[in-house]
């Protein structure tokens, strides 16, 4: 079966990204990035330039595709990332939970802030990353968690934004995704 695409030129690296139906008349460009290091590397030194003047002590992401790039950006600049999770697990000890919701999965999920994260981000200033923020959902749960871990938010960062781009003025990204309706 051949599926349409959407062509895309990220940090300099051209992909061709899948079309996929999310909802009945609407479908999305999908990123992923996961196992595509040379997308990876060039995106996270891009959003590292872009970035360089920003003042943060740590980079905070949500499971899971955007870990790699929360990864890369934090080896460049040699800094720690934390990775709220999507489900608890009892390692996690006293964790801090917000629901958010997904476009891709279309479902209420978790992201979560495990005990030994909060130590870490309570705080602190930190810059959140994301590989693509379409609804905003997830970032407005990345928000809430920082908020009640007492973390200052000094910067948003994504590869892409998708949707209406008005929506996010204040997101430094490498580029918007349109919303294809059929």
């Amino acid at each position: 079966m051949k599926r349409d695409t959407y062509s895309v030129e990220i940090a300099g690296v051209h992909r061709e990204l899948p079309l996929f139906e999310v909802k009945p008349g609407l479908r999305i460009a999908v990123l992923n990035i996961l196992g595509d290091t040379e997308l990876v590397e060039a995106s996270a030194k891009v959003l590292n330039e872009k970035m360089d003047k920003l003042n943060y002590d740590l980079i905070v992401t949500a499971e899971s595709k955007s870990i790699p790039l929360a990864h890369a950006m934090s080896v460049l600049r040699n800094q720690k990332y934390i990775v709220l999770r999507k489900s608890y697990k009892p390692y996690m000890g006293e964790a801090l939970r917000v629901e958010t919701n997904s476009i891709t999965t279309g479902a209420v999920q978790s992201l979560i802030l495990d005990e030994k994260d909060f130590r870490l981000v309570e705080g602190k200033r930190v810059l959140i990353v994301d590989d693509v923020i379409s609804t905003g959902s997830t970032l407005e749960g990345m928000r809430k968690l920082m908020a009640m871990a007492g973390a200052t938010i000094v910067g948003e960062a994504a590869v892409f934004t998708e949707g209406d781009p008005d929506d996010w003025s204040g997101i430094v990204a490498l580029g918007h995704l349109p919303l294809f309706f059929d």
